[in-house]
């Protein structure tokens, strides 16, 4: 921009001089100081993910060889004129990070000396997000395998804006933390153009060092040298945050984050942008038709594809410019690039193109020992710094692997290799042991997918850390045209493979047949080629082949009550919830009233009046009152439009405006959606914010709508922690606004001992919908205002006393005379079950009708606030008749659900060997128990036990020093997928009542799911 390019290491080496020579006297005036200079590097004014031209979206203003040139000259200024470490600040695209990292790597190589690197970014607004698209888990992943001091988010935002994700920052890096935020948001009507004093900005970072969040701090635009000093001042006495320890597993990005944990049940890699393996993607590129091709992409991703593969190897392609253009071009689809790539290419050159143009840690596929040991690790090395992860070919210098054990040789060989000589992390390598063609006709081929099976399970028991992948589609390549034969070896395969180890594959992710769909006898065909269990499977699976089609699918008088007025109607439309000839009738209250607030006002207001009383005497039930909310909120929505075109003349009045959330980590939301039913029906304006919300999210959006009341809701444990979190954080922004707690694990004792001490203002537990109303009047009138606040205080005092009163001091042993008192048990080899298998299946699309009759459903029932024992429920007098009729829609419901596959229910579940060390547990990837993949820490009773025994649960596992083999079994089940999509058809059609009672089914399939589960793995195992 200035012409000055030319002086980029002139001037770097006079300010690192400067900088030097002022630290350096700095230390010599007070020897008991140690001062460091930071040479700065900073973001560019190019962006090398963004296109500057609308136009042309692939068109970059900087390459990346660009960007790592212009930072090696200005690093080597730098280092030349002193500097003690080097810091890359104010990161608004990752790609530029990665090229100042990358162009460091190779100056350090040059220079033959390390130094220390810092990396700071940018989140650039409240959308989380920096200026090209990432999150900042998704950033940390794209940084995440150099090697660094530090890394910090700078500039941009306020210490207010910033603290979230400063807070979310701290528990991702295993490395230091470095906060440097502006000072307060810019205003140029301010004398300095920012709004934070020395006095207001450092207790605010001084707050974050206490809660252990920092290591490094500073400030960034707006700040001064008075802001620095009170900075230091203020959190001289913190001590420094402990490092996080994460999981060693596999994390990517593109714009978001993915990670791969253990219990992932596969990794759907999307093969479709492949120019080698899809004829009509390869069609669209030859014929310069990018935009359709992108097509393909976001089609990848809208179909379930977690990465998309890019590959351009073709001979009439210049394979470089076409895949850098078209990754370019995916930089500019949020849609498609928020997933990882994978970047597929049988040329170093063509890989080398690509990673030049990815922001986010993608794949590269693949290197091989094919060319020998030399050149596999240079690749490496280079992968490595370019902050991607590496599939590994089951290929070396005597050719592709194509039997069990030279695939694990070959895995093995490399695995060493990359660990040991490169310290390449064992998480971002991904084995590709070769899924080859069977059915071919030759013999020798039978065994290939056995022989992949038995590979990937050695190559997960032997090699720590690694993945399995693979190209699915090889399996079948001998069904070319046969969609319905390929699919169903697909899903074949990949059952038996995923139940092995493999942990992603390249497939076509929108044709996978779902496998206990598969026709049986096709299943057994398949089948019989796929594991090799007859010599004649190929001519058997070839003759059927031959007589299958592809499937296609096919689609499939007034009561005496209606002679009333129209006031009777509606009213008994309300009580009774009958939705069939609401919209008429509110139609004819309208012709008769004039205004459809009058008929709000009126005869609906009436309505729900009555209903109200008839809940309050206990006449009426919650499901009945959600019933007659759907009817009235069907009138509601047939009335807006009227209302809508009144509005510059008059406008509904409501009683009071709450905010509802679940808090961050629950997604349970059924009693929380009652009660907003209720809420508005009583005509109150209800924001609901939905499940698993930030509480940055809660106390935002609670300001912004000027909400007069907020509601929390959880229904799991940890909710209640956060309910306390976001209750002083209310305290700590001043608000003054009444919280109310509900859900099943609050209680009124947790909320007067726990939440409210946090928190100035009123803070009320909430028992169930049909107190909500009554406690929401009380708090916004008047008269009710201040009997309430007081009625609230004092209870909530005579709770907090009787809670401290009942915890006297009980005597404690010491946790060695506890250890003393544990629990002997006399082990015998005979007395211990050995499980039928060890290590980890999954099972996906389980069959929702199998579960069933494993639903307990008296919690069905309570969380309809009907009380009583299932299916004793029926014969209680004052709720029976209303259970039944409840229980009546459920089964109706439940058999749509399962029938039609509304839901999926998916589980994963392990048995691994195991035995005690004192009061842990140590878990064995296997029965060889050479390898430990977990230990467990366990508490022991402490109190004075009457019977002697201070037990730890470490005790029923066998010792290790027993010499006896013990196991431990683990599961996960959901039911959720599809609850919501199934959920929101009701509520889109206004209907509360079937969107929680289909919400409620799915906790109580979920809770089925685990009960089958355990009963089948205690039946299976031997033990009960």
């Amino acid at each position: 921009d200035y012409g000055m390019e030319s002086l980029a290491h002139e001037l770097n080496l006079a300010n690192a001089k400067l900088a030097r020579e002022v630290a350096d006297a700095a230390m010599a005036a007070d020897s008991g100081r140690s001062c460091f200079v930071a040479g700065a590097l900073g973001p560019t004014n190019r962006t090398a993910s963004i296109s500057p031209d609308v136009a042309n979206p692939a068109f970059r203003a900087v390459t990346y060889d660009q960007l790592v040139e212009a930072y090696t000259e200005q690093a080597r200024g730098l280092v030349d004129g002193g500097v003690d470490l080097l810091l890359i600040e104010t990161v608004f695209d990752s790609l530029n990070s990665r090229a100042a990292l990358f162009a460091l790597e190779l100056f350090f190589d040059s220079i033959g000396q390390r130094l220390p690197v810092m990396l700071s970014f940018t989140i650039t607004d409240q959308s989380g997000r920096t200026l090209s698209g990432q999150t900042v888990e998704a950033y940390w992943n794209s940084v995440s395998n150099i090697d660094l001091v530090s890394v910090g988010i700078n500039c941009a935002l306020g210490p207010q804006e910033m603290r979230s994700h400063i807070d979310e920052l701290s528990r991702l890096a295993p490395i230091n933390v470095s906060a440097h935020p502006n000072a307060g948001m810019p205003n140029p009507l301010l004398p300095t153009g920012f709004p934070e004093t020395p006095e207001s900005f450092a207790p605010q970072l001084r707050e974050w060092a206490k809660n252990g969040w920092l290591n490094i701090v500073g400030g960034c635009c707006g700040t001064t040298p008075d802001h620095i000093r009170k900075i230091a001042e203020s959190v001289k006495d913190c001590e420094p945050r402990r490092l996080a320890k994460p999981d060693p597993w596999l994390r990517l990005s593109g714009m978001d984050a993915l990670t791969v944990r253990p219990d992932a049940n596969f990794v759907n890699v999307g093969e479709r942008t492949n120019v080698t393996g899809s004829p009509r993607f390869a069609k669209l590129i030859k014929n310069d038709q990018y935009e359709e091709a992108l097509a393909v992409a976001r089609q990848q991703v809208e179909n379930g594809a977690q990465i998309i593969d890019v590959n351009m190897d073709e001979s009439m392609l210049d394979s470089e410019e076409a895949l850098t253009r078209f990754l370019n071009l995916i930089a500019s689809e949020p849609d498609i690039s928020r997933v990882p790539i994978m970047i597929d290419s049988s040329k170093w050159s063509v890989i080398e193109a690509g990673l030049k143009c990815i922001q986010g840690k993608g794949i590269v596929n693949s290197i091989s020992l094919k060319e020998g040991e030399e050149l596999f690790l240079q690749q490496a090395r280079t992968i490595r710094r370019y902050g991607a992860a590496v599939v590994v070919m089951a290929f070396d210098e005597t050719g592709q692997a194509d039997t069990t054990d030279r695939r694990v040789e070959i895995c093995t060989r490399s695995y060493k290799l990359l660990t040991e000589k490169l310290c390449f992390p064992p998480q971002d390598i991904i084995f590709d042991p070769n899924i080859l063609t069977v059915a071919t006709g030759m013999e020798e081929h039978n065994d290939y997918a056995v022989s992949f099976i038995d590979a990937t399970r050695i190559i997960k028991s032997t090699l720590p850390l690694a993945k399995v992948s693979g190209g699915v589609s090889n399996i079948s390549f001998s069904f070319r045209g046969n969609n319905t034969v390929r699919e169903a070896m697909h899903a074949a395969f990949l059952y038996h493979a995923i139940k092995a180890g493999l942990d992603m594959g390249i497939v076509n992710a929108g044709m996978l047949e779902v496998y206990q769909e598969i026709p049986a006898d096709l299943l057994e065909y398949v089948e019989d080629v796929i594991l090799n269990r007859r010599v004649d499977a190929t001519e058997r699976l070839i003759e059927f082949a031959e007589t299958v089609k592809q499937n296609g699918k096919s689609e499939k008088v007034a009561d005496a009550w209606r002679e009333g007025t129209i006031e009777e109607r509606l009213s008994h439309a309300l009580v009774k919830g009958i939705v069939d000839h609401i919209e008429a009738d509110t139609e004819e209250a309208r012709a008769k009233y004039g205004r459809p607030i009058h008929v709000i006002e009126g005869p609906l207001m009436n309505g729900m009046n009555v209903v109200g009383d008839l809940f309050g005497a206990g006449k009426m039930f919650l499901p009945q009152v959600v019933k007659s909310a759907r009817v009235m909120k069907k009138a509601v929505a047939y009335l807006q439009p009227f209302m809508e075109e009144e509005k510059a003349e008059t406008g509904v009045s409501t009683q009071g405006k709450i905010l509802m959330a679940t808090v961050k980590g629950d997604v349970h939301d059924i009693g929380k959606n009652i009660v907003g039913v209720v809420l508005r029906c009583n005509n109150y304006e209800v924001i609901d914010l939905g499940v698993m919300v930030p509480c940055d999210k809660i106390l935002k959006t609670a300001r912004e709508e000027n909400v007069d009341i907020i509601g929390l809701s959880g229904l799991i444990t940890p909710s209640l922690e956060e309910m306390q979190y976001i209750a002083k954080e209310m305290q700590r922004e001043g608000f003054e606004l009444p919280l109310l707690i509900g859900g099943a694990t609050t209680n009124r004792e947790h909320t007067a001992v726990k939440i409210a001490p946090g928190y100035n203002q009123t803070t009320a537990h909430v028992i169930d919908a049909s107190r909500a109303v009554g406690v929401a009047s009380r708090l916004l009138s008047e008269e009710g205002r201040e009997s309430f606040v007081a009625e609230n205080a004092e209870s909530q005092e005579l709770l907090r006393e009787k809670h401290y009163s009942k915890r006297k001091a009980k005597p404690l042993l010491s946790i060695g005379e506890a250890r003393e008192r544990a629990i002997r048990i006399d082990w015998r080899a005979e007395d211990i079950p050995k499980p039928e298998f060890t290590g980890i299946r999954t099972e996906a699309d389980f069959p929702l009708k199998t579960l069933v009759d494993y639903i307990d459903w008296s919690p069905f029932f309570h969380a309809w606030e009907l009380r009583g024992v299932y299916p004793k429920i029926f014969e209680d007098e004052v709720v029976g008749d209303k259970a039944k009729e409840l229980f009546d829609d459920a089964q109706q419901m439940l058999r749509s659900i399962v029938d039609e596959k509304h839901f999926s229910a998916k589980c994963v579940y392990g048995i691994f060997p195991a035995n005690r060390i004192g009061d842990d547990v140590e878990l064995f990837a296997d029965n060889s128990r050479s390898e430990r993949v977990a230990r467990f820490h366990f508490l022991r009773q402490q109190g004075d036990k009457s019977n002697g025994e201070n037990q730890c649960l470490a005790d029923f596992v066998a010792s290790k020093d027993s010499g006896l083999s013990d196991h431990i079994g683990a599961f996960a089940v959901t039911t959720g997928h599809g609850v919501e999509d199934f959920a929101n058809s009701f509520e889109e059609a206004n209907d509360d009542y079937s969107a929680i009672l289909a919400k409620a089914l799915g906790d109580r399939l979920a809770e089925s799911f685990a009960e089958y589960l355990h009963h089948r793995v205690r039946r299976e195992w031997g033990y009960g």
